[in-house]
């Protein structure tokens, strides 16, 4: 398990190598000059150079990523370009929304997905599976914009129920509130990707229902949706486990979307403006972040998987 673990942890390290290079790179072939955006449409030719020396930005391509990966095996992600705060400590204070959206919103995913999967698989030829699957494969096709902006109009103009776009300034030194502002992007998200995931159990639990195993069971007394929650769901645990870890991919690229549409100020929405703003530091930064994300919950997954399917140990 040690061995296994080690050779994985490696090839997370190579992938984020890798990310950090194509991240680098691709930013640098992006059009506008930073130093230009910095010192003004009035700036001239010697200002803005002297802008782009005092920033680095005139040092080779290579340094200039030398000298980045330096400071992010130190822990430090370097200065924004714009406004020369720390990438990290802004980082830190969006992911105080960012973190607690993407935890609500899979916390609504599972709900909406396990539960509705299992039972649309148990009523498979009856009216209410016939009727959850449909519900699922059209909610799994609507856009999270417009499915936000549905949820919008329905809680927030015509209820009145919950607010409709920002966070509150006090931030978590007002809780309440801050749930609040949460809840229908958490809900927007956690609905679309709660479909798609409701897609995968069902048919998990379809294809366990037909499993000796699941037979058996049945055949010693057990109703059949006994025996699949009993003997069938534990054995499918593992790929909805797996499924799991791409859906949280897709909660990062919906945090984005939904940041902007309900104007939380997180990562997502912070990574478009610098975009924006060309603020490359920041951008790269905010990037290898987010990919270093998705990469250790690919690794986590993994693990999983090892500790928990005794037929991969005996692989080894």
């Amino acid at each position: 398990m040690i061995r296994y673990a080690l050779t994985r942890l490696t090839l997370l390290l190579v992938g984020l190598l890798v990310a950090s290079v194509l991240i680098f790179f691709t930013l640098r072939v992006l059009p506008g000059d930073v130093a230009q955006l910095i010192g003004g449409t009035q700036a001239s030719p010697a200002q803005v150079e002297a802008i782009r020396e005092k920033l680095g930005l005139n040092e080779p391509v290579l340094a200039q990523y030398a000298s980045w990966m330096g400071g992010v095996l130190r822990g430090d992600l370097g200065n924004s370009l714009l406004t020369g705060t720390p990438v990290s400590s802004e980082l830190l204070q969006k992911a105080q929304v960012t973190v607690p959206l993407g935890l609500m919103s899979l916390i609504v995913a599972l709900l909406f997905a396990i539960p509705l999967g299992v039972f649309s698989a148990m009523q498979r030829g009856r009216k209410a599976g016939t009727a959850i699957s449909f519900a699922s494969q059209t909610l799994a096709a609507v856009p999270v914009v417009w499915a936000g902006m549905m949820l919008i109009l329905v809680f927030a103009v015509w209820l009145g129920w919950l607010p409709t776009t920002g966070f509150p300034r006090a931030g978590w030194d007002e809780p309440w509130a801050a749930i609040r502002a949460l809840i229908l992007p958490a809900l927007t998200i956690g609905i679309v990707e709660g479909a798609m995931l409701l897609r995968f159990v069902r048919s998990a639990s379809l294809q366990a229902i037909g499993q000796d195993y699941v037979r058996t069971a049945a055949a010693k007394g057990l109703t059949r949706n006994q025996a699949l929650i009993r003997h069938g769901l534990p054995n499918v645990g593992l790929s909805i486990i797996t499924v799991l870890g791409l859906q949280i991919a897709g909660l990062i690229v919906g945090s984005v979307i939904i940041e902007q549409l309900f104007t939380l100020p997180g990562i997502g929405r912070m990574l478009v403006t610098d975009v924006g703003n060309r603020d490359l530091v920041k951008v790269q930064g905010e990037l290898l972040v987010l990919t270093g994300f998705i990469l250790v919950i690919g690794f986590l997954v993994d693990l999983v998987h090892r500790v928990i399917d005794p037929r991969q140990r005996e692989a080894a």
